[in-house]
């Protein structure tokens, strides 16, 4: 037997093709240098809060003026159902939110902060990314 791993729903046993886990670290991976290439510096990559239920934030970043940059990546093949970008559902931004609450407990300071997305779409090795500063606001959370 080889892996003893039951092939996901769409995935033929015996596939090669990488696990939706490795894909999205790719992604986040190329959204990282895409922003450290715009002038952003790396914070933090895939800050937890602690407990079920909680917030994932995959990637927290600095601008040039100390902007606090909480970014959600998102990789999509297909531009069906609005592709990568409309997949952060409101269920996703209140997480992302709490999240972002958490971390900056931890800071002496709050700086000024934003939510953004970084979308992949297309194939991996030719993804197009779409980067949304302020994509959405913590108002009223």
């Amino acid at each position: 037997m080889k892996s003893g791993r039951v092939p996901t729903r769409g995935e033929k046993a015996g596939s090669t093709s990488a696990s939706t886990q490795q894909r999205g670290d790719r992604a986040e991976t190329k959204a990282l240098a895409y922003l450290q290439a715009q002038g952003m510096e790396l914070v933090r990559r895939n800050f937890h809060t602690p407990g079920r239920g909680g917030g994932e934030i995959d990637l927290i970043m600095r601008t040039t003026d100390g902007t606090l940059v909480f970014v959600e990546v998102r990789q999509r093949r297909s531009m069906s159902h609005g592709g990568a970008g409309a997949s952060v559902s409101l269920t996703k931004q209140r997480r992302i939110i709490f999240a972002a609450r958490h971390f900056l407990m931890r800071l002496p300071h709050l700086p000024p902060c934003r939510f953004d997305v970084v979308a992949l779409e297309g194939e991996e090795g030719q993804w197009r990314v779409v980067w949304t500063p302020g994509a959405f606001v913590a108002d009223g959370y």
